[in-house]
């Protein structure tokens, strides 16, 4: 009997040594708030030129807060994100129904707010004779079925943008010989610089307000005009704007979203609201891309 007992009180002794780590962990508490603390932010890599100028002026409105911004490809933003590891995400597509199921699944279901609109961008050298491209001509290069024999570059396989190209030419893998993944955008833009015969596929946030290490790069580029020629209302081929954004006609866009898993009023929740107020807005507005909600404008009346 007593061996028995003893044996019983091992096993309840490592059981309750086990459970310690957990008991810990759960017991620890979020000093972040809305606006002070530090917080781990998964960032998609292709947003890395709003998000850096969104929190310059977040952290410069609010000194105390101290966000971790980690800039990942899409594929290591969504591993991390469904692991559970960090619950706040900025992402260029929202989260499928399964991997919302996977996040509600951790008891962290996902605030998922669209905030802005990019362009996918056509590039290619200045001094090249190539302006405009149809999407059609555009599936074609990507699925290897075209003869124009220019090499097509873009970041690299694991990107959002790699993700969104492939569901554009509804192909698994791009795998025609002209077509080239680099590691990055600058890498891009800086390629068809120096590569006449180029055509670079590159987010349209690179190319507004570009830093020094890649500035001559983008004086050496242009915008191609793009035509989608499904579409009923013949419009012609547009170069992405605000305006042709606003209006639908560029055809190449995909949307900006927040995805926060975090459940609580803190520093992850704070940025969220600050990238959808009037000021995180502003921001969008001032850089080129679309703002998901039209900062308003405020008119002085004089009397005389």
């Amino acid at each position: 009997m007593n061996k028995i007992k003893g044996v019983a009180l091992i096993v309840l002794s490592l059981a309750l040594t086990a459970l310690m780590p957990a008991c810990k962990d759960r017991g620890k508490v979020s000093k972040d708030t809305f606006m002070t603390g530090t917080a781990d932010f998964l960032i998609d890599e292709s947003c890395a030129p709003i998000i850096d100028e969104e929190a310059y002026i977040f952290t410069s409105s609010y000194p105390q807060a101290k966000p971790r911004l980690l800039y990942k490809t899409e594929n290591e933003v969504l591993r991390l994100l469904l692991n559970d590891s960090i619950p706040f995400a900025i992402m260029t597509r929202n989260l499928t129904a399964d991997e919302a199921k996977i996040m509600e699944a951790h008891t962290l279901p996902a605030d998922a707010n669209k905030f802005a609109v990019d362009a996918i961008a056509l590039i290619v050298n200045k001094t090249s004779n190539d302006t405009t491209i149809t999407v059609s001509e555009l599936k074609a290069i990507l699925r290897g079925e075209s003869k124009t024999g220019k090499n097509v570059v873009f970041d690299n396989p694991n990107s959002s943008l790699v993700r969104y190209l492939k569901d554009l030419a509804g192909t698994k893998e791009l795998t025609a010989k002209n077509v080239y993944a680099l590691k990055s955008n600058k890498d891009v833009i800086r390629y068809v610089s120096e590569h006449p015969g180029a055509i670079g596929i590159t987010g349209f946030a690179w190319l507004n307000d570009p830093d020094k290490d890649y500035a001559d790069a983008v004086a050496k580029i242009k915008l191609m005009g793009v035509k989608d020629d499904k579409r009923k209302d013949d419009i012609g081929f547009t170069k992405p704007s605000q305006e042709t954004l606003s209006l639908k006609q560029y055809p190449l866009t995909r949307s900006l979203y927040i995805i926060n898993c975090t459940g609580r009023q803190g520093l992850g929740s704070g940025f969220a609201s600050f990238l959808l107020s009037d000021r995180g807005q502003r921001i969008i507005l001032k850089s080129g891309l679309l703002p998901e909600i039209m900062p308003g404008r405020e008119i002085n009346i004089v009397k005389e």
